[in-house]
């Protein structure tokens, strides 16, 4: 039995040796030297771009030839633009696209941009020729600046500027391969023309309309890479031009301009992933009520659908759920029907309210914000209820025995007691309120017409007047 054990060890030590030499063999992934002569860092860090911010990716430790190398077997480096930094923030950009990382960068402490030297990389070869050129503009207006005069400094810088002009030009023009001109291009707006194809003038509204139709063209969508660039390039682009040209846009509107965006981005994967999630949030947490139509068509056409590679199963059935939630509840639809009892026990139902306009509110004393809220609401509400044919059907959302009693002494205190404003305990109801109507936080309130068609939610102290007011004035004016 010894000699079958020592045999047996002996064979798996054998097998160890012979399997270690192989593991050691495994190839990296990645390998990047950084070397900066005078370098009084002992670690450096290396780091990408991402959307709004950025990443740290991996670390390196000064070796004894002076040299960061950063390697990996079992990451990957995507592609866009990185950054070596040191503990103290200075920091040098470095492009990785369309090339192994396996490159090499030597510079000086004093200047770690315009003393780079790079080996094994075109495209960093290609950056840094750019920023030592451009960093020749900045020396020269720099030195002039404490030469001359300002009225001939002035002239000069005008100059210059139009030289830097054509020399950035020139390494964008011929240079499509280039990252480097892919980011360029990307910042820079696509002008109206002055006149259309029959070469008529284009008025104002035209040329909006033609740079609406154009702001994504200079955009690379369908480019993994641009979503690992700094703010300004890709995610201030992208936000621009939904928080600032279609601010205020009906929900078709947007809808119409963010389809062509996502369906181009779906040729690259994070591209496209980021902008579904990040559409999807901006317009779900929107306080504009109609734009949850937005939030709705996003979720249902790009994120519940065979594209969503990176969502897991349930996510997708958890968000789905609150998307037709919300699409039962879009300004357009009929509000869902409501049956629950008053004080006194007697029924009342949301749908046969003969008033011409109802608000529904759901609100609890339990809740520190309507506690604000609500007595100024009713004040509105009792303010135009007769002018205008308006009925409340409120619904207490913490329907027990304490936040009950509270409930009536609030309503007591406050004067709430115009026969108009039905006061309705939440604790039953025909269906499940809580989930029908999405009730997550409080106050919540609704307009909704005489036909049961919610036209407007999501009203607040500040908005509530102006909405009746929009709404139901305007009704009065036609007739």
């Amino acid at each position: 039995m010894k000699t079958n054990l020592f045999k047996l060890s002996a064979c798996f030590l054998l097998m160890m040796f012979m399997v270690l030499p192989t593991q050691a063999r495994k190839k990296p992934t990645y390998e990047i030297t950084l070397k900066i002569k005078g370098c009084r860092d002992s670690v450096m860090y290396l780091g990408y771009y991402y959307a709004k911010g950025n990443s740290v990716v991996d670390t390196a430790y000064i070796d004894k030839t002076g040299r960061f190398v950063f390697t990996s077997t079992t990451d990957t480096l995507a592609p866009g633009l990185y950054f070596f930094a040191n503990p103290k923030g200075t920091y040098v950009e470095f492009v990785v696209y369309h090339e192994k990382p396996f490159f090499t960068f030597e510079t000086e402490q004093k200047d770690w941009t315009t003393n780079m030297k790079v080996k094994g990389s075109a495209q960093n070869e290609f950056f840094f020729d750019f920023h030592r050129a451009d960093a020749e503009f900045d020396n020269n207006l720099a030195e002039n600046q404490i030469r001359l005069d300002s009225a001939a400094f002035a002239t000069y810088r005008r100059q210059q500027l139009l030289k830097r002009d054509t020399m950035i030009m020139s390494y964008i023009k011929g240079n499509d391969d280039m990252f480097l001109s892919k980011m360029m291009t990307a910042t820079w707006d696509k002008e109206p023309p002055l006149v259309d194809e029959k070469g008529d003038t284009m008025t104002i509204d035209q040329r909006r309309l033609y740079y609406l139709n154009h702001y994504f063209d200079n955009i690379p969508l369908d480019d993994n890479a641009i979503i690992r660039t700094p703010k300004k390039v890709f995610y201030d682009r992208v936000m621009d031009f939904f928080d600032k040209y279609l601010k205020y846009a009906p929900p078709q509107t947007i809808i119409d301009y963010l389809d062509p965006v996502l369906d181009r981005a779906k040729a690259a994967p994070d591209v496209f992933s980021y902008l579904v999630m990040a559409m999807m949030q901006k317009y779900l947490q929107s306080p504009v009520a109609v734009y949850d139509e937005v939030y709705v068509h996003i979720a249902k056409k790009y994120y519940d659908s065979e594209d969503n590679f990176w969502s897991s199963p349930s996510n997708i059935e958890k968000e789905m759920q609150r998307a037709n939630k919300w699409d039962r509840l879009l300004v357009g639809r009929e509000a869902p029907e409501l049956i629950l009892y008053d004080t006194l026990r007697v029924p009342h139902s949301l749908h046969a309210m003969p008033n011409k306009w109802k608000l529904l509110i759901f609100w609890s004393p339990g809740c520190g914000h309507c506690q604000h809220i609500i007595p100024k609401v009713y004040e509105v509400f009792e303010q135009y209820r007769e002018q205008y044919d308006i009925g409340a059907f409120t619904i207490l959302s913490e329907p027990d025995d304490k936040t009950r009693k509270e409930w009536r002494e609030f309503m007591v205190k406050h004067g709430m007691n115009s026969p108009a404003w039905l006061s309705l305990d939440g604790g039953e109801a025909n269906v499940d309120w809580h989930a029908v109507y999405d009730i997550q936080s409080t106050p919540q309130i609704y307009l909704i017409d005489e036909n049961n068609i919610i036209q407007a939610k999501k009203l607040g102290e500040n908005s509530i007047e102006e909405v009746l007011k929009a709404f139901c004035g305007a009704k009065l004016d036609e007739k």
